[in-house]
């Protein structure tokens, strides 16, 4: 909490109105609502547990506890893309201080993830479905996937493979192609980065000519993604542009750790410690609110990063950050 307060009282504004109340200030609830997904609880859980745990609000200079509504509406005002992104920048920015971004040594990796819109387990949903299959139509159980795929939160991050911070993301519903939220997750880490000349690193689900043109022409990056999106395998892609090129440069495994790809992998090291630390399922019943859930995991993920280097950099009797 104290890590979140630090880092929201940088960015955001004491309190929304100079006509409010002024009972907490928008980074004291930020440091509840990381305090909340942390813990894995519900608005009225995360209520519960800061009554019981008032020494929490005092170290951030809470005299009382927030109401589980006064949460939920803060949720919805501060976990808006536009205060996450100003947050994503504060984190970059003190990594950049602490040296800890490594993109000079380590490329950008990018990946996305689903998370489960229920506390269902798929062991659970396969035992239910073998029950139901005598009892529904193939046709129906189709209609019934598509409509649960349709609805399937999707986030996509872009980390730094030397520190598994998070420094750009996206979110949305449904499953799809990853190719056309690629410019989003590159342009926001080459804006928040100080070092413009990177290499980033993608797997087949962001393939495309287009994509190496954006990284390459536009940006002044370093970009390598196999070619395996739209032609068979066994036909090249042709010799003459940045896919012909990927091909011949990951053709072995040693060109392919000679280039860097196989840092890819970090990328999804870091899904499976949001999955594995903040739980891989959402309690939003909206898609609105699901988008939101997700964004805060993603904060959450770079204060714990944050959090445990400053710790290290103490025990070394360096600055903190």
């Amino acid at each position: 909490m104290l890590v979140a307060h630090h880092l929201a009282s940088r960015i955001l504004p004491r309190y929304t109105c100079k006509c409010s109340r002024h009972d907490f200030t928008l980074p004291q609830l930020f440091a509840c609502l990381c305090c909340k997904e942390l813990l894995g609880r519900t608005y009225r859980g995360a209520e519960a547990v800061l009554r019981d745990a008032e020494h929490w609000c005092r170290a951030i200079g809470m005299t009382k506890v927030p109401d589980h509504n006064t949460l939920c509406n803060a949720a919805a005002r501060l976990l808006k893309c536009r205060n996450v992104g100003s947050l994503l920048d504060q984190v970059a920015r003190w990594a950049e201080q602490a040296r800890a971004l490594g993109l000079s040594s380590k490329p950008f990796a990018g990946d996305s993830t689903h998370f489960e819109t229920r506390h269902v387990s798929r062991h659970y949903e396969r035992r239910c479905a073998k029950a139901r299959r005598n009892l529904r139509k193939r046709a129906m159980k189709r209609c019934c996937r598509a409509r649960t795929v349709k609805r399937l939160p999707k986030l996509a991050l872009g980390v730094t493979c030397a520190s598994h911070l998070i420094v750009s993301t996206w979110v949305g519903t449904g499953a799809g192609s990853d190719s056309p939220h690629f410019e989003k997750i590159l342009f926001d880490a080459w804006r928040r980065v100080p070092h413009k000349k990177f290499t980033a690193v993608f797997d087949a689900g962001y393939d495309g000519e287009h994509n190496h043109e954006l990284a390459r022409r536009e940006m002044g990056l370093r970009s390598i993604i196999p070619p395996r999106i739209g032609r068979p395998t066994d036909k090249p892609p042709p010799p003459n542009s940045w896919r012909g090129r990927m091909r011949q440069l990951l053709r072995s495994k040693r060109s392919r750790r000679a280039c860097g790809y196989t840092q890819r992998w970090q990328a999804e090291t870091v899904v499976s410690m949001i999955k594995r630390n903040l739980g891989d399922e959402l309690r939003g019943k909206t898609a609105v609110s699901r988008k939101r859930e997700m964004l805060l995991k993603v904060l959450l993920h770079d204060i714990m990063i944050i959090r445990r280097q400053s710790e290290g950099r103490d025990r070394a009797g360096q600055a903190p950050l």
